[in-house]
Order: C-alpha cells, then sequence, then structure tokens
C-alpha cells in the first residue's frame, strides 16, 4: 500500500511539472538579476537565499512559472521574472542546473534526530520519510518532479517547511505561506505536522547532506 501510495505522488508530480529543454549556455548569460542573491554560479552565500546550483531543471522551471505567474509570492522577486519568456526561464533553470552545489555542514547535536526524520520520519504523528521522495542523498528526483535538497541552507530550509505548515490552512498564496505544492497538498501536510524543534533538526541534517 505505502509502495502504491508513493507511486501516486510520482505521478502527480510527473503531470505537474513542465517538461524542461533548456540551453544552459544562454541561460547564464540571463543570470545578471540572479546572483546578487543566488550567487553567480547558484550557491548564495546568505542564508535566507536558497542555492539553485545542482537543483533539477524541471523543479526550478516550476518554481520560476509560479514566482512569475503569482502561485509562489515572494517580495523580493516581485516583477524580477516580468520580462523573461518561458523559453528564457527555461534557459536560466537549465544553466543552474548544469552547476554544482557547494555543501555545508550540520550541526552534530542535531544530526541524530535530523537524520532519523530524514531516513524514517515520525511513524507516531504520520510524517514519512523525506528520502523516499528526496533520495537518500538529498539528489531528489527531477524525473518525478521532487527537488534535491542536500547541501542547502538550513535558514532557508527552515524557512520553507515553516511556510508550509502556515500554507495548510490558507487559501490564497502569500510571501509567508507555500501552497504550491498541488492539489495533494503533500509538503503542507508533512510539514503541519513537524514540530519546530523536529523542523530545526531536519533542516541543519539537510545542509550537510551529500
Amino acid at each position: 500500500m505505502k509502495k502504491l501510495i508513493v507511486s501516486l505522488f510520482v505521478i502527480a508530480g510527473l503531470s505537474g511539472f513542465t517538461h524542461a529543454a533548456g540551453d544552459a549556455e544562454a541561460g547564464e548569460a540571463l543570470t545578471a538579476v540572479c546572483a546578487g542573491c543566488h550567487g553567480a554560479d547558484g550557491n548564495s552565500a546568505v542564508g535566507t537565499f536558497p542555492k539553485l546550483a545542482g537543483q533539477g531543471e524541471p523543479y526550478l522551471l516550476k518554481q520560476l512559472m509560479d514566482v512569475k505567474s503569482g502561485n509562489r509570492v515572494i517580495l523580493t522577486m516581485s516583477g524580477l521574472l516580468d520580462p523573461f519568456t518561458d523559453q528564457q526561464l527555461e534557459d536560466i533553470a537549465a544553466y543552474y542546473a548544469s552547476q554544482t552545489i557547494q555543501v555545508g555542514e550540520a550541526d552534530p547535536a542535531l544530526v541524530e534526530l535530523g537524520e532519523s526524520l530524514y531516513k524514517a520520519g515520525n511513524a507516531e504523528t504520520g510524517v514519512p520519510a523525506c528520502s523516499g521522495c528526496h533520495s537518500p542523498t538529498g539528489q531528489g528526483n527531477s524525473v518525478g518532479g521532487f527537488p534535491a535538497l542536500g547541501g542547502q541552507h538550513a535558514e532557508y530550509t527552515a524557512s520553507q517547511l515553516m511556510k508550509f505548515a502556515r500554507g495548510y490552512r490558507a487559501e490564497e498564496p502569500a510571501d509567508d505561506v507555500r501552497t504550491n505544492d498541488g492539489d495533494a497538498m503533500m509538503m503542507r501536510s508533512i510539514a503541519f505536522r513537524l514540530k519546530d524543534f523536529e523542523i530545526e533538526a531536519l533542516a541543519s541534517y539537510i545542509q550537510g547532506l551529500h
């Protein structure tokens, strides 16, 4: 039964993501406006801005399209993507996908709990293992549309899990919530069940995962 549920999530992911066919070389020339926050190669230096390097191309493209359309609200990106065509967004996604993420370090005091949650989840609260969709090494599943997590800033990961949790009851997208995880509300449902200290441990473990 669990395998069936995972398979259905994968199918849902496949149907919800646009096929990416970007040109990484063309995309590099378009990323000047992105570099200030995300770094020239997609490795941001500030924890509040996500690392884009090595992220799956279909996932990156979906996020760019969602930001442009307003389905994902990020105030610091308001209007920035309006001038870009769909093809240009595909090229930007391809460029960042071709880069290599710089992995950080996990807090040793949080590794045990973070690893347990990532690999096994929490059966008592209905939280599934992150590794089921995002892979044991955090590389994600590009075909299924599940993002790579390994090496991501702990601060950013924690903030997104909290936004998904707040989005569980939200009806409209906003800067302090995330609702762009599809009608199944997969990430919203999971994040809603996580306690704050579990989010902290998970985010730290993910930062050092590779």
